[in-house]
């Protein structure tokens, strides 16, 4: 959709976005305020939560967000575009009923067909009493419901079960430092209440914008996974400013969100694997190049990125030795000195926090 409106050029919104997600300066928010503000952090994997509010905050510590879990203050949940999200336990009850629509479009898409005839709402209230009476892995729980349907694969089983029910992962899963199996029970049994029975997606909109705007329709949608949200969007204009991107599309925020000049600066940053940042976008050239994306994503593995001048110019890793933890960055061209540099800086305390003790090195591949 093409509108009249000041221009907002790939830089600028660069900036914008990357003031609305910490990674111009680190922030002093609380881990809990971050956590929110951000609209939770995806969370696929234990680490990248972590590594993700490393970058943005000032003296993050791991300690604090893993104590968070163990609370309940926090916790790990299928939501926005049906992948885990670690999210405030207020959020967990009221995104959850918001996106499900998606869940069931997802679910229909795949083990829907192969579940034909299945009566979901049977097998909603024999999940709930299964996990509520025990945490269960996808694999004991499917396995359990196969008493039912003996004729029906125990993994499609299972994620019937994540598609009608709110389940979260139980701790220690995603406990910095600690290991435990993927076991899960449902919201309202693991934080003692009940799901938002009213949930407002205009206010989901609003905090999209304050974490990732300037944004299209499509880019909400995106980020969420859900459709059809134009009727949501237009009801929200009286509140909102309206801009354009160089390409003619319409762009909506917050009339008083921070949009920085585009000339400031902005300083390197290592990201985890699935960073949100790099995924809620339908456009995502505000941050990542058409190069860059292929090197970040190749089929169904995605890399670590890391920033430069508010743009992914590469991906990142870190390996171990004897007594040695090095990060490796591997540049999608070359590198200035100065950058090279102010990365060699940023890697200290990425190393410090992953590998307490060991003697670090940041090592460069050739671009």
């Amino acid at each position: 959709m093409t509108t009249s409106g000041p221009v907002l050029t790939t830089r600028e919104l660069n900036r914008a976005t990357l003031a609305r997600q910490l990674l111009l300066r680190r922030s002093e928010l609380s881990v809990p305020q971050a956590v929110d503000h951000l609209v939770g952090l995806q969370a696929q994997a234990v680490k990248p939560p972590y590594q993700a509010l490393a970058a943005r905050l000032d003296g993050f510590r791991p300690e604090v967000l893993s104590e968070l879990l163990g609370e309940r203050r926090v916790v790990r949940i299928s939501l926005m575009r049906s992948t885990i999200h670690l999210v405030g336990a207020a959020d967990c009850l009221t995104l959850r009923p918001l996106v499900q629509p998606m869940h069931d479009r997802a679910f229909q898409g795949n083990q829907g067909k192969r579940l034909a005839g299945v009566d979901l709402a049977r097998l909603a209230v024999l999940a709930r009493e299964l996990t509520e009476e025990r945490p269960l892995t996808f694999k004991a729980l499917g396995e359990a419901l196969r008493a039912h349907w003996p004729d029906r694969d125990r993994q499609d089983l299972a994620m019937a079960a994540r598609t009608v029910l709110p389940l979260v992962q139980v701790t220690p899963r995603g406990q910095w430092g600690r290991s435990g199996p993927i076991a899960h029970t449902t919201a309202e049994a693991w934080l003692g209440a009940g799901l938002d029975p009213e949930p407002d997606p205009g206010r989901m909109v609003l905090r999209y914008l304050a974490a990732f705007g300037p944004a299209s329709v499509r880019d909400v949608q995106t980020w969420c996974g859900l459709t059809r949200l134009r009727e949501v969007v237009d009801g929200l204009r009286p509140r909102l400013r309206t801009f354009r991107d160089e390409r003619g599309v319409e762009l909506f925020d917050l009339p008083d969100a921070p949009r920085p000049p585009a000339d400031t600066p902005a300083p390197p940053r290592f990201l985890p694997e699935y960073d949100n940042l790099l995924l809620s976008h339908a456009d995502r050239h505000r941050v990542i190049g058409d190069a860059a994306r292929r090197r970040v994503w190749q089929g169904n593995q995605a890399y670590c990125a890391f920033l430069v001048d508010g743009f992914v110019r590469g991906t990142w890793r870190i390996e171990r030795g004897e007594g040695i933890a090095a990060l490796v960055v591997e540049p999608i061209e070359p590198l200035a000195a100065a950058d090279r540099a102010a990365l060699e800086e940023e890697a200290a305390g990425v190393l410090a926090m992953h590998a307490p003790g060991a003697r670090p090195e940041v090592r460069f591949t050739a671009a």
